[in-house]
This record gives structure tokens, sequence and C-alpha cells, in this order.
């Protein structure tokens, strides 16, 4: 599959299924992931390989040790902070090749720092709110690439 000018960030993910799922997707969409530690997990976890299958080896992914390390190797051009704590929809939000969406943990969300220094840059997915606080990770990072990707024009190639 052809590569995709889009980024995923996950910082200091904790839950290896989550990951691998994420790690899956990625390969399915050409996309780059990027972890930042601390992760909570060791990256040759059982549950991280089933969850990846057998796509882990064709995933381009990097792993960097903080991320001040990853900006400043990295020099993201444009960030999107996926948050339940704002208002700001994901889906009214233009989408540009080069973005990185950038996701929190399953237990804590992003850096407490974070939604000071890019509050401008947050965005969330709609949702009721009813009974659920938020999506789990692997959905939301599907639901998020997948909105980025439609309104990029994504090829549809078939198999």
């Amino acid at each position: 599959m052809a590569y995709n000018p889009l980024h995923i960030v996950l910082v200091a993910p904790e839950i290896p299924q989550n990951t691998g799922t994420i790690g899956r997707l990625c390969v399915n969409t050409g996309t780059v992931l990027h972890l930042i530690e601390p992760l909570g997990f060791l990256l040759d976890d059982t549950h991280l390989k089933r969850a990846g299958l057998d796509y882990w080896p064709f995933l381009r992914w990097h792993l960097w040790h903080s991320f001040p390390h990853f900006l400043q190797e990295m020099n993201p051009q444009r960030m999107l902070f996926l948050s339940s704590k704002t208002q700001r929809s994901l889906f009214q939000t233009q989408i540009h090749p080069g973005d990185f969406l950038v996701f929190g943990n399953e237990q804590h969300g992003l850096p407490p720092e974070f939604y000071q220094t890019y509050q401008d840059s947050l965005v969330t997915i709609p949702m009721t709110g009813i009974h659920a606080r938020c999506h789990n990770l692997a959905n939301a990072a599907s639901i998020a690439l997948y909105e980025a990707l439609r309104q990029l024009n994504f090829p549809q190639e078939s198999h």
C-alpha cells in the first residue's frame, strides 16, 4: 500500500493490545506510528504481538525517549491532540497532509501540561457523553485516522 502523509503519536501508552491494534491500523493505512516513552509494557510483549498479528514487521514506527526528544527530532509542522476535554470537533477540523494525530494514554489521557501548551490544537471525537467519558484508545485512533484519510481522499484500493 502506498504511503499516506499522516502520523499517529501515542504518548506513554499503557495497554499493549491497544498499541498492537493501532500498529496494525498504521500498517493497513501506510501511517507512521510514534511511541513516546515510558511505555506500560515491553515491546516484545505477547499481547502486543498478538494484537498486531504478523503486521508488526511491516510497521513504520519510531520509539522516542520523551516528547521533547520527539519534537526536536521530528519537528512536526502541525499536531492535533485528541482529547475528550475540549469542544472543538475533529469533524469540523481541516486535516492537512503531514499532520500528527497525538493521543494520550489509556488511564490519564494527555499529560496535564499539554492542555495549556497545545490548547489551540485540541480536538475531540464527538459523542453524547451520557454513559461514557471517552472512547477506547485503539477505537479513537481508528476513528480519527479514517476521518483524516477521508478528508485527504485516501485512495480506495482493492485487493
